[in-house]
């Protein structure tokens, strides 16, 4: 088959659990020792790593029909120069997706299931076969794209951190947040054990639990019936959400802004009172954070339309 674009495909694909043993005990022996010394099933382990790398094969191989290819192991993701023209190819599961979005700049990206049996793959709606099929839909701009909201963390510092389903500010360990928090006009000092910004993308994962959690925890304190939350939003909703976890009331600190919406016209900004340990992340990636200790300013602000994923 003839080429169809003289442009890079870039496939993004990640580590399994048995390289990541093996890269931390060095032989697959001391990993499988390893493993079932806990009583786990090492068998699984190469289950999954052969399954995962057979279809990484049939994505190369079909992909080298298709086109110019480079993969990339996605924790070189912060460091690789992703070009305007690239079609970007992501071998699951779902974080690795979310962990590719947020260095694109809009060009298509594709979620690939490595093993339907395993993952469910909200963000991986295809399989590595159907390459041969959708690709050339994408490179003829007729494949089906949805746009993705981010949320953007601004220091007073000028740095900045994009999430693509949620960001966390708070402590770095099992201690308490310190901070000012204001939205909408009001202004609070809290304690908290930090706070969850989510996108649409990201309602169905960590802010759905904080949520679930505190309803059924208030169901028990006043045996009242309350209904689930309903957090299943858009992902291109053009707001965000944010959540404070377990504000603790006292007589310096408060606890009723505790959950709202941030839109265009409406940020969330906190000023953090912590002297150490203070951080923000996003997407559950602890590695890349910026530091968030006393005075410094954080912006919480919605970037609508700032990823997009090719779906059926």
């Amino acid at each position: 088959m003839e080429r169809l674009t003289d442009h890079r495909i870039v496939l993004v694909t990640r580590r399994t659990r048995l390289e990541d043993l093996i890269r931390k005990f060095n032989t697959r022996a001391q990993a499988r020792f390893y493993v079932e010394h806990l009583g786990a099933d090492f068998d699984d382990y190469e289950l999954e790593h052969q399954c995962y790398s057979a279809q990484r094969d049939i994505c190369l191989a079909v992909l080298a029909r298709l086109g110019n290819v480079s993969e990339i192991e996605r924790s070189f993701l912060p460091n690789f120069l992703f070009r305007p023209d690239d079609t970007i190819v992501v071998l699951g599961q779902d974080g690795t997706v979310a962990n590719t979005l947020k260095y694109l700049s809009g060009q298509p990206c594709l979620g690939v299931n490595p093993d339907p049996v395993r993952w469910d793959g909200v963000l991986l709606p295809f399989q590595a076969p159907e390459l041969i099929e959708i690709l050339p839909e994408v490179f003829a701009k007729r494949a089906r794209l949805q746009a993705v909201t981010f949320a953007k963390a601004t220091l007073n510092t000028g740095e900045t951190l994009l999430g693509v389903n949620d960001l966390f500010i708070g402590p770095r360990s099992h201690t308490s947040a310190r901070y000012q928090i204001r939205h909408d006009g009001k202004l609070e000092t809290q304690s908290s054990s930090g706070i969850i910004v989510s996108t649409g993308l990201g309602s169905t994962g960590w802010l759905k639990s904080i949520l679930q959690g505190a309803t059924a925890i208030a169901r028990a304190a006043t045996s009242q019936a309350a209904p689930d939350p309903n957090t299943d939003l858009p992902w291109d909703h053009p707001q965000l959400v944010f959540t404070v976890r377990e504000p603790f009331p006292s007589r310096s600190t408060q606890a009723t802004l505790v959950y709202g919406t941030i839109n265009e016209r409406m940020p969330l900004s906190l000023v953090s009172t912590m002297a150490s340990s203070g951080v923000i992340f996003s997407d559950g990636i602890e590695a890349d954070f910026l530091n968030f200790n006393n005075g410094t300013q954080v912006t919480i602000t919605v970037v609508p339309g700032a990823g997009s994923l090719v779906t059926r």
